[in-house]
């Protein structure tokens, strides 16, 4: 399911929007849920801030504008995809500090909206793309990166911890072929950085979960972290 928001203090052009984006997703055959905010605060206190998949976000907004409002959303979701709406063009430039995919130009053109939301369904499915094979005796299976939590080891045996419950197979954490998003913070544990919420100097906390930090990998992990954050 698609979960897709659109964000502006203007109710006029959030029904421009809508009317041109449930069209053409239902044409795609595209199963999908429109949520609609009149304020980055109403949007960011909403249930939405998780699960959104692509967002569509007003930069010029009264008291919290979408620059920042699209900073407190990187901080919790790093997958979603940004596309700012603007009315002028000068602030096309700082959607590079949270990783805009594109902006639309007040008055919208229909042709450039379904343009850009095509290229914002490429940009979904090639991350929804990137998954860990994993197998185990006979069974194969493939979980996407993003909904893994971390991975432990005992002794040979790998424990995969998924959005969807735990998952094992054998082998080693040295062996395991993974993005830069991955980060080994001990022996016996690798995190994805998106599902991390805190760092202390000892530990972590991933999933709610609080995981062992050796010193060995402390440094690294802190630098990434803080990238991450910003990112």
């Amino acid at each position: 399911m698609l979960e897709v928001v659109c964000c502006d203090d203007e109710k006029e052009m959030r029904k421009a929007l809508t009317r041109i984006i449930a069209p053409e997703l239902q044409l795609q055959g595209i199963d999908y849920r429109l949520h609609e905010y009149s304020s980055g605060e109403e949007f960011l206190s909403s249930g939405s801030i998780e699960t959104v998949d692509l967002l569509f976000l007003d930069i010029e907004m009264e008291r919290l504008d979408g620059i920042e409002t699209a900073k407190r959303l990187r901080k919790s979701n790093p997958r979603a995809v940004i596309v700012f709406v603007t009315a002028f063009a000068d602030f096309v430039f700082e959607g590079y500090e949270v990783h805009a995919l594109n902006y639309l130009l007040k008055p919208y053109g229909e042709k450039k909206i379904i343009e850009v939301l095509h290229k914002a369904l490429e940009e979904l499915e090639a991350a929804d793309t990137r998954y860990f094979m994993i197998e185990h005796k006979a069974d194969r299976s493939k979980v996407a990166l993003k909904d893994i939590y971390y991975f432990t080891s005992d002794r040979r045996l790998v424990t995969v911890a998924t959005t969807s419950g735990p998952k094992s197979f054998y082998g080693k954490l040295s062996d395991l072929a993974l993005p830069d998003s991955f980060l080994r913070i001990h022996s016996r544990y690798i995190v994805n950085l998106a599902h991390v919420d805190q760092v202390s100097a000892t530990s972590l906390t991933c999933n709610q979960e609080t995981l062992p930090i050796s010193r060995k990998y402390r440094q690294g992990l802190l630098v990434n972290f803080a990238k991450n954050m910003l990112g």
